[in-house]
């Protein structure tokens, strides 16, 4: 067995009953991931099945998409505002930082329900009891089942924010791929390629998401943004950045022992020897470009935030970051953030244990390679 990009279309086309892909942009990131995934990946024939229909998932809805603009060009006309992007190193906080923004009533935020399931487009009469609510509650509940340690790492519920997986996935053009299985040549594509088309059809699918379900003020969040912020400046001429920052050697370890888990459930492969050095490298790549982008977009647009400050006192971090970018921090803001602190203590959900170690890395190590990030960055507690 082995994932066909063709049978992955042909799937997707049967499941929905559609056929347009709409300008074919997806069709060479999807290529050469099936590709790396197929040489690669050494996937389990479990594992290719979890693929497939992750794969056949994001087709879909992209057909959908299509087929939505088709029977409505109308939406086309929506305008984004902001977004405001939170960004930063994986295991930062910045699923905390994200989920303290969205508790915020001025925002819309991406919630996981709406990102997997796009089409129909949501709407606010029904937004907080869409049948795709429980569905997603249900899927969540059979993959903590599954796989019980996930919830300790990273915790998701079907109504709170979630990473832009979805809409940079229906390109196909997205570093989020690394975490399912090993992809080493599409790692190296994806990370050097023009995304430019990528940030467009990310900003399409938020048009329709809006469109009967506003506000129109987006936030949204993930760390592979890092990899291509000119793109997405051209797609979000307004965009603002909220950056969080934590000791990169505590981050590293996380960021491993996490991807490391999620590929054991595609792959009997061992990759704790590599997978350090490749992460290290990866998310210096990241940041290194992320501080050259800032460096010549101006300070004005970021503001900092520590891994510290969000857990020991959230809500005067996120009036300092309003302020810092020029968000109004209202009473209405500082009610609903606080909220949304007192009743989500750090480590709710379990601790995450890790160890550099174990893949490869010291502490050292990884702070010898992150210097000039720290160097340049003192809240990174």
């Amino acid at each position: 067995m082995s994932l066909d990009v063709e049978g992955l279309e042909a799937e997707a086309r049967e499941q929905t009953g559609r056929e347009d892909f709409g300008d074919g942009s997806h069709r060479e990131g999807l290529e050469r991931l099936v590709a790396s995934l197929n040489e690669e990946a050494e996937l389990t024939e479990t594992g290719e099945v979890m693929l497939r229909i992750r794969l056949v998932g994001l087709l879909a809805s992209r057909l959908r998409v299509e087929d939505t603009y088709r029977a409505h060009p109308s939406i086309d006309d929506e305008g984004v505002e902001g977004p405001v992007f939170v960004i930063g190193l994986p295991r930062t906080g910045t699923t905390a930082l994200s989920q303290l923004v969205a508790a915020d009533p001025q925002f819309r935020s991406l919630r996981l329900w709406e990102s997997s399931s796009p089409c129909p487009p949501p709407e606010t009469a029904t937004e907080h009891s869409d049948p795709r609510i429980a569905e997603t509650e249900a899927g969540l509940a059979m993959m903590n089942r599954m796989f019980p340690l996930m919830q300790t790492m990273h915790h998701e519920e079907a109504t709170t924010p979630t990473e832009c997986q979805d809409l940079l996935g229906m390109s196909f053009r997205t570093v989020h791929f690394d975490g399912f299985g090993r992809v080493p040549s599409y790692l190296s594509w994806v990370t050097e390629c023009d995304m430019r088309g990528t940030y467009r059809y990310h900003r399409r699918v938020l048009r329709l998401l809006q469109w009967h379900c506003p506000p129109n003020l987006w936030h949204l969040k993930t760390p592979v943004h890092m990899f291509a912020l000119d793109a997405l400046l051209e797609a979000y001429p307004d965009a603002k950045f909220l950056w969080s920052h934590r000791d990169p050697a505590k981050v590293l370890a996380s960021v491993c022992s996490l991807i490391h888990y999620v590929r054991s459930w595609a792959s009997d492969r061992y990759d704790a020897d590599e997978l350090g050095a490749e992460q290290l490298e990866r998310w210096w790549l990241a940041v290194s470009r992320a501080m050259d982008f800032r460096a010549r977009l101006g300070d004005d647009r970021f503001a900092d935030l520590s891994f510290a400050d969000l857990q020991v006192n959230p809500v005067s971090a996120m009036q300092e970051a309003y302020e810092r970018i020029g968000i109004e921090f209202s009473d209405t803001s500082r009610a609903a953030v606080n909220t949304w602190a007192t009743t989500h203590e750090p480590g709710s959900h379990g601790r995450h244990s890790y160890d550099l170690a174990e893949f490869g890395l010291s502490a050292d190590q990884v702070r010898e390679r992150f210097a000039p990030y720290l160097e340049s960055y003192d809240a990174v507690a």
